[in-house]
């Protein structure tokens, strides 16, 4: 076999990314739809907006207006008849609270002959966004949920709480108008009132779910935030249409067809993966360590999204994280590798889509001079896999359903 592992890795990231791109299902969910005799208007959230808002413009030929809010560095070129907009993810900004403005201003005053085109994928409970507290406090509450360990379900029973178009507030800024709502699936289960926070969907969390959240993880809140978390949520909406595009399933599934045609035998583990980032790498590692010797080529293969406890200063992501806490379990065997990638090609606050080590990542890290412990310690996954040649870059995807993990071993 003359490809290298980090070559079949490359191989299946493409392939499997390729396979959940938003375009052909939003063009299906649009194809046959009909504008009555009001405006048709487009918004689109999250970091796979710019993607979906093209294939939807295409589509539908002709749109009355639209606003797009994706992630910087996501927008590829103008669309001709909507405003493209960049702003802050995974901590939210002043350009997302701007754009998130010029959204609620197209929708303001419509009527029940109108329809607002809503295109939502993961990232959008960052990107689409106006507070309802001082935009630094959101910021503090933001950065503590991210960094206390909490899943993205108990992150979003506090965020639409504290948010102006959350929580199904969107929708209810649209009314009387009709409102098509196309969702990119980020979160296991595909639960709709969890995913982007749910703007156009009825909130299925209380009050009492996120004051239990906020002792849970003894957030720092002001009696405003506090207060905020007692006003309840929409629990119902009118004239909403939801159709759900693309998952985590679909990801895996495409990774394993990926690991197959390369002399692979799949092994689907699971698409609901929610632990620390450095369990899954470490549990990965073991199931390698098990099957090492036992003359099959194998693919593991793991989707879904774990959390990072920060307990430094470091750069990093989840999926970087993930892949250097595998690198001790596999010191040593020759055909073993394991990498993790976010579907949208960002991984944290980095450049980077995710990580890859492989039996030699923990030696060339020794050689490098740094401690994997020490490492780990500092939430520096970004600059230690890059001293290693262990990145992952693909670069913005276009899409988001999670992220996959993989453990492969040649016989």
């Amino acid at each position: 076999m003359n490809r290298t592992l980090r070559e079949d890795a490359d191989a299946i990231v493409r392939a499997s990314i390729a396979a959940v791109l938003p375009d052909e299902a939003v063009r299906r969910t649009l194809r046959d739809y009909r504008p009555g005799r009001g405006k048709t208007l487009l918004v689109a959230a999250g970091k796979a907006a710019w993607q979906m808002a093209r294939a939807a413009a295409d589509t539908l030929g002709h749109v009355d207006g639209g606003v797009v809010i994706t992630k910087y560095g996501h927008v590829k070129e103008p669309i001709p008849g909507l405003v493209c907009c960049e702003a802050g993810h995974p901590v939210p900004d002043e350009n997302g609270f701007a754009a998130t403005k010029k959204a609620l201003a197209l929708v303001e005053g419509l009527s029940a002959e109108d329809t607002v085109i809503f295109l939502l994928s993961g990232g959008g409970s960052a990107l689409f966004e106006l507070p309802l507290i001082p935009g630094e406090e959101l910021r503090d509450i933001t950065r503590q949920l991210l960094g206390c360990g909490a899943d993205i379900v108990e992150i979003n029973a506090i965020r639409k709480r504290l948010s102006a178009v959350k929580g199904g507030r969107f929708a209810l800024a649209c009314a009387p108008a009709r409102v098509l709502s196309i969702v990119l699936s980020d979160v296991l289960g595909d639960p709709l009132d969890s995913i982007a926070s749910g703007p156009a969907c009825p909130d299925g969390t209380s009050c009492a779910d996120a004051l239990a959240v906020a002792e849970k993880y003894g957030l720092r809140l002001s009696r405003d935030a506090l207060a905020l978390l007692r006003r309840e949520t929409p629990k119902t909406l009118d004239g909403v249409e939801t159709y759900v595009s693309g998952s985590v399933r679909e990801l895996c599934a495409a990774a394993g067809r990926a690991a197959s045609e390369l002399g692979y035998e799949p092994v689907f583990l699971t698409d609901r993966l929610s632990c620390e980032a450095r369990e899954a790498g470490r549990f990965l590692s073991a199931i390698l360590k098990s099957h090492a010797g036992s003359g099959r080529a194998l693919a593991f293969i793991a989707g879904g999204e774990t959390v990072v406890r920060l307990t430094g200063n470091g750069l990093g992501g989840r999926n970087q994280e993930l892949a250097l806490a595998a690198c001790e379990g596999i010191a040593g065997l020759a055909e073993a590798a394991v990498f993790s990638v976010g579907s949208d090609g960002t991984d944290g606050p980095t450049d980077a889509a995710g990580g890859f080590v492989d039996g030699g990542s923990l030696e060339k890290l020794k050689a490098a001079g740094l401690e994997l412990h020490a490492v780990l310690g500092d939430n520096d996954s970004y600059h230690a896999l890059a001293a290693i040649g262990g990145l992952i870059v693909t670069g913005p995807t276009g899409t988001n359903v999670n992220d996959v993990s993989v453990a492969l071993l040649r016989a």
